[in-house]
């Protein structure tokens, strides 16, 4: 991930902590990405609550499309 990124600080549970450990252990990504990969989870599924624009692909897909004609 080349984007700038903030320093935040977080509180965890104990359990969180240990198995956030292990997983690192296992996969060798760093605990930060898959906190991060967690928070763009969120995001996306909030994303109806954030403001913004609409894409034009979300736009498409909730209107109905005319009939093309023959």
């Amino acid at each position: 991930m080349s984007r700038k990124k903030i320093s935040t600080t977080i509180y965890i549970t104990p359990a969180q902590s240990e198995r956030l450990k292990l997983l690192h252990e296992r996969t060798k990504v760093p605990i930060a990405v898959y906190i991060r990969e967690g928070i763009d989870m969120i995001l996306k599924h909030y994303s109806h609550l954030l403001p913004g624009q609409l894409s034009l692909e979300d736009k498409a897909s909730s209107e109905e499309r005319p009939p093309k004609a023959s």
